[in-house]
């Protein structure tokens, strides 16, 4: 069996200017210094707004800070006359492992379907970007299609095109949980990752889906994380509001502590 290491990954989403990323983070590091909690343990990753990668990317490097980050989203295309757009080649020259994919508010505010997150996927994966590929379900979709129909559809498109040894991440975020403070339960969220892993194992490899993370979002926090990581099928979590808070979001990585086989 492979052996996944989590993940926890913090989208700040359009918060924090160059300034307080740093500072932020920085408050990260120290109080897991404090705690004395290896972050060997686990992967840590933020995915600051572009005006902060380049400030994020300076302070990891300069104090050899064990965090990894990348981009929010990222444009299909390499360069070119798409103005406000940021290309995979830009994130990988600043030092980005990853970037998000398909979240639900680019779903939604953007209008982006099935077919531009799947150029998506392509783009991040030709730079050598790790997309973080999010899926999940509304409401509505909920009442009328149930719990995985939605997620299974999205990342079935998504993987179509994609080789089969290609490093993914992905995430499940129902629509419904995400700042609702509403979460969904760990056996519901087990349940559709599960259905994820078998998306993953059928359109890439069943190596693949052995080695792929796959994480929970919606309404995470200190009190629910190690409830869903205890599932044999969620690997982590993409963290939304409790990431703009710097304790909370080191009680959250630091779950194994609370974690009990």
């Amino acid at each position: 069996m492979v052996a996944r290491k989590p993940l926890i990954a913090g989208n700040w989403k359009m918060n924090f200017d160059h300034m307080r990323a740093i500072a932020f983070v920085q408050k990260i590091s120290w109080i897991l210094k404090d705690a004395k909690f290896p972050v060997t343990d686990v992967d840590v990753a933020f995915f600051p707004p572009f005006t902060d990668i380049r400030s994020v990317q300076t302070l990891i490097d300069s104090d050899g800070l064990a965090f990894a980050f990348g981009g929010q989203d990222l444009s299909p295309h390499d360069e070119g006359a798409h103005t406000g757009d940021i290309s995979a080649l830009f994130l990988k020259k600043l030092g980005c492992t990853y970037v998000i994919v398909g979240h639900s508010e680019r779903r939604q505010d953007h209008h982006e379907n099935d077919e531009i997150v799947a150029a998506k996927v392509l783009a991040a994966l030709k730079h050598g970007l790790v997309p973080v590929i999010c899926v999940g379900e509304t409401a509505e979709d909920l009442e009328k299609f149930g719990p995985s129909a939605v997620p299974v559809t999205q990342l079935t498109a998504a993987l179509r095109a994609i080789p089969a040894d290609a490093e993914i991440v992905v995430a499940y975020e129902p629509v419904w949980a995400i700042g609702s403070g509403k979460a969904a339960s760990p056996a519901q969220a087990q349940d559709v990752c599960a259905a994820l892993r078998g998306v993953i194992g059928r359109e890439m490899s069943t190596d693949a889906a052995a080695s792929t993370r796959v994480l929970y979002g919606g309404s995470v926090k200190s009190g629910n994380i190690a409830s869903f990581v205890r599932e044999k099928d969620i690997d982590g979590a993409l963290v939304g509001g409790a990431s703009l808070d710097a304790e909370e979001f080191a009680k959250i990585v630091q779950f194994p502590r609370h974690v009990i086989a």
